[in-house]
């Protein structure tokens, strides 16, 4: 059995998840999956024009899995629009830089990324009660469907 792969540190979800080739109908377009962090290599390296160095110390993953997971990504948005497929971005083995936490009593606040691995909130700072729960971002622990399907 093999080990659990670290999370993977996202700073956001994109806002749009689906994108769709004009002039190919819903019944028979097929899908690629691009996970989250897939998308978040993406930015990162092509959008933001970060070196790969830059881009795996901000995910906190070292440079070759990076690269991996960046090369991943790119094979899947070039088949998509080589090959007239949609793409939808979802799912994946990732933990968001600043996690947004409540508690019962309806006060909120962030967690770093790096506190969450080492020491995730026990109690709400405002007014100790251990009955917190995280907000969870839109699309959280859904499964990715179709073409390169993920976690």
């Amino acid at each position: 059995m093999g080990r659990i792969p670290n999370l993977r540190c996202v700073a956001s979800i994109p806002r749009v998840t689906y994108f769709k080739p004009v002039g190919i109908p819903y019944r028979t377009l097929e899908e690629v999956c691009l996970s989250v962090e897939e998308a978040e290599a993406v930015r990162l390296k092509d959008l933001e024009g970060l070196e790969q160095e830059e881009c795996a110390r901000k995910m906190s993953i070292s440079r070759p899995t990076f690269h991996r997971v960046l090369g991943a990504a790119r094979g899947r948005i070039a088949d998509a629009l080589l090959n007239g497929k949609a793409i939808r971005i979802e799912g994946g083995n990732f933990e968001m830089a600043v996690r947004r936490f409540h508690c019962v009593n309806g006060h909120q606040w962030d967690v770093p990324f790096e506190v969450m691995i080492t020491n995730p909130p026990q109690v709400c700072p405002t007014c100790n009660t251990p009955d917190i729960m995280p907000l969870q971002p839109p699309g959280w622990g859904r499964v990715c469907r179709g073409y390169g399907g993920h976690r």
